[in-house]
């Protein structure tokens, strides 16, 4: 049995330079937790796989293609593979989700 605990597991070094952290990662899938205080947003991107997002806590304005939306917390949001996509917190508390990626990626996330 592997236990991970999110405060256990160290803040990546990514691009977003925002509290991204890796729970889980094997070559058929990947998960990360993100956190976004305040203001923070993540740099919109492509993915190569297919991936969902699952809101934790607060609220966010997540961004898909040509589509914004607020979501909040026990939000599901499924993100095709190759779509540019972004996160912002435009609210005055935590924003936490999680990140699936399904298959995991073999190539690099692309930053636009």
């Amino acid at each position: 049995m592997n236990i991970v605990q999110i405060e256990k597991t160290p803040i990546a070094d990514t691009p977003h330079k925002v509290d991204v952290r890796k729970l889980y990662d094997t070559e058929n899938a990947m998960t990360v937790h993100i956190t976004l205080q305040p203001g923070e947003s993540l740099k919109k991107h492509i993915t190569p796989v297919d991936v969902f997002f699952y809101v934790l806590e607060g609220t966010g304005i997540v961004e898909i293609g040509d589509e914004k939306k607020e979501v909040g917390k026990d939000t599901l949001i499924d993100s095709p593979a190759r779509i540019p996509h972004c996160w912002y917190n435009e609210s005055e508390n935590v924003l936490r989700f999680l990140v699936v990626k399904v298959p995991r990626p073999t190539t690099e996330t692309k930053l636009l």
